[in-house]
């Protein structure tokens, strides 16, 4: 197999011949996936990188690739010996992608990229620059062309048709609210290319990328018609005949493009420019006035229905469950027979697939002891982990898909003796998570402000973390869901939305410490009414996580009087949910886990 330096040579040896002397590779697939199949990993392939947040510029004397800081740890080893530079993403002294560009581009050279797989609102920033330097831009190439022989194809699995008591809403009624927002914004069309928002929309489920249910798919919506464009091997006889019966037009995936060129357009067409490629929003600009505004139905997919929630909350509590019982087995097996980062996670999955309704995981479990949970996205393999030891913590990050919801949940748990700087960051992380696990705030606020009631207790010891506070779930689909979140740094053209009752959103603090420890508290919080006064409209978080955060790892001296009560007030929540649900040894360790912590 090539190293990474002659694939880096070759792909030299293809921009001399097309005349280009800068290729920018993203990470992507078609439809601005944040998780792609196999067949788009472009960038891992160049790189050697791993990281689903990549962008890769190769010059014929240079190459750099940025990531985020989920990645920094992780990115330098993956990328050590390759001659690739790791530009940290908005760290201090390090150039962003676009002004890196501004200064290597001048008259006489040519960027490239891929148009099909670099969103249209990235596109046209760099199409700018371009056009701002006098520098040539070509799109139209795959650079993994004639160099990757033996690539995979796209992936190609079943559809699944989910009925109205699973979704709560029929595609029908969905449909006439995506044709209602179309014309709030005098819009005649709608183009899709977000694969959970056409999933949401036509109630169907797919297998095309790992963990992620959902079918490689285009739509194309205006007030008359549907068309859906889907690869063949993946329709059913189900499918097809719900189809007929609902008006959808069934065209097949690769016409997407040509149905572009040549179809007849009556009006404007909306499309999301973060959210569909630059070749498509090229071709809809030559051919129509377009409104460039957020997908409608991905505020309509973050606002989950009742009929949703119900089955969320089942799908919780039973995912809480198997938690609980996994770190029943760890804590009373620490010690007295081997355990690695991989064992541990192979009995946590195969618990997890044992819960009634379970289709896959929501992504990769990631196991992670002592340095290695440093790495935010770590993965153990067969040829890297490390065994458990009796001292330092193990990180375990996992969730399932299931007929009723996508879960996520990270507990850090005590191995065996731990420093004093390691129990005073775990507490003020359980204090994190708490702080804003207990939030009240006035209906209109976003993810920004938000985020400041994770990261306080962190910040007034001077400690922080390097990557969001928290993320929007799907239901069925992507375990990563916008438009909301909660985060204090923003780039331009990121999205953030106004907190709805409804949504479901990640809490999950944390502190990093590279070399020795991460330790990470995430649990699932559901946004509700709390109460509307002469001051307002307020709202607050309800849990749908219940699994204990670990007491033999706090230090009380770190708390205040009101982080004690909130931590017995959530552990008493958690052995009200789960203890209905154990018997036995793992009963007697959940009341144990759940014990009244004193006050000093």
């Amino acid at each position: 197999m090539d190293s990474i330096k002659v694939r880096l040579e070759k792909l030299r040896e293809k921009m001399s011949r097309e005349g280009i002397d800068y290729f920018l590779i993203g990470s992507s697939d078609y439809h601005a996936s944040e998780y792609v199949g196999d067949f788009f990993k472009v960038s891992e392939y160049f790189s050697g990188c791993t990281s689903d947040n990549v962008k890769l510029v190769v010059g014929q004397d240079s190459a750099c690739l940025w990531t985020d800081g989920r990645y920094f740890i992780s990115a330098a080893r993956e990328l050590e010996g390759s001659g690739i530079e790791l530009m940290k993403s908005d760290e201090p002294g390090v150039p962003r992608v676009t002004e890196y560009l501004e200064e290597v581009l001048c008259e006489g050279k040519t960027l490239a990229f891929d148009g099909l797989t670099i969103n249209a609102l990235t596109g046209d920033a760099y199409r700018k620059i371009a056009e701002r330097k006098g520098a040539g831009l070509v799109t139209d190439l795959d650079p993994a062309d004639g160099i990757w022989l033996d690539r995979p194809g796209l992936s190609k699995h079943k559809l699944m048709l989910l009925d109205d008591e699973l979704t709560g809403e029929s595609f029908a009624r969905k449909l006439e609210r995506v044709r209602n927002a179309l014309c709030k914004k005098k819009a005649e069309g709608l183009m899709l290319c977000k694969l959970d928002d056409i999933c949401w929309l036509f109630n169907i489920r797919g297998g095309d990328i790992t963990c992620n249910p959902v079918a490689l798919a285009y739509a194309y919506i205006t007030l008359n018609t549907v068309d859906l464009f889907i690869q063949e091997e993946e329709r059913t006889d189900e499918f097809d005949s719900w189809a007929s019966r609902n008006g959808i037009c069934i065209r097949t995936y690769e016409s997407v493009m040509d149905f572009l060129r040549t179809c007849e357009f009556s009006g404007a067409c909306m499309l999301e420019p973060g959210a569909v490629s630059y070749s498509i929003a090229d071709i809809l600009r030559k051919r129509t006035t377009l409104v460039e505004k957020a997908n409608p139905t991905e505020i309509m997919k973050a606002v989950k229905n009742p009929v949703e929630i119900m089955h969320l909350k089942k799908a919780y509590l039973l995912d809480s469950v198997t938690v609980c019982r996994f770190i029943c087995w760890f804590k009373s097996h620490i010690g007295k027979k081997e355990i690695t980062e991989l064992s541990a996670a192979e009995y946590l999955d195969a618990l997890r697939s044992q819960i009634p309704g379970f289709l896959d995981l929501s992504f990769p479990t990631i196991s992670a002891y002592g340095a290695n949970a440093a790495m935010a996205h770590y993965t153990a393999t067969a040829e890297n982990y490390s065994v458990v030891e009796q001292r330092g913590f193990l990180l375990v990050d996992s969730g399932g898909q299931y007929l009723g919801g996508t879960t996520d949940v990270t507990r850090t748990m005590k191995a065996g003796e731990l420093t004093a700087e390691e129990k005073r960051d775990f507490t003020l992380v359980a204090v994190s998570n708490l702080n804003l696990m207990n939030a009240k705030f006035r209906y209109g606020v976003t993810g920004r402000f938000l985020d400041a009631y994770a990261r306080a207790p962190l910040w007034e010891y001077g400690i922080d973390y390097n990557h969001g506070t928290g993320h929007g779930i799907g239901y069925i689909l992507n375990v990563h869901e916008g438009p909301h979140n909660i985060r204090w740094r923003f780039m331009p053209g990121q999205k953030e939305a106004v907190f709805e009752p409804g949504m479901i959103v990640s809490d999950e603090p944390g502190v990093y410490i590279e070399g020795k420890y991460g330790i990470r508290t995430e649990s699932i919080v559901l946004t509700v009414e709390d109460e509307s006064n002469a001051f307002g409209r307020f709202l607050r978080f309800e849990p749908l996580t219940f699994v204990p955060i670990d007491l033999d790892a706090i230090d009380v001296s770190y708390m205040q009087p009101k982080d004690i009560d909130r931590l017995n007030a959530y552990h008493a929540l958690v052995w009200e949910k789960i203890s209905p649900h154990l018997e036995g040894e793992e009963l007697e360790w959940l009341r144990e886990a759940t014990r009244e912590l004193k006050r000093g």
